[in-house]
């Protein structure tokens, strides 16, 4: 019975992991996106090419 409970709270906390680095990874491409726009807004390619590889790295 305390192997299920280790067991049961060992997949609980793998699964809590998993949803908080969708929530930061989701967090930081959407950041991205954010920035990507300044630099293409302010004619930045320098920064431009260093977002877009970051959020190629992310995907």
């Amino acid at each position: 019975m305390d192997k299920m409970k280790v067991t049961y709270e060992v997949m609980l906390g793998l699964a809590a992991e998993m949803v908080w680095d969708e929530a930061l990874r989701k967090h930081r491409s959407e950041e991205l996106y954010k920035e990507i726009d300044e630099a293409l807004a302010s004619g930045d390619k320098v920064a431009f090419r260093s977002l877009t590889d970051e959020l190629k790295t992310l995907n």
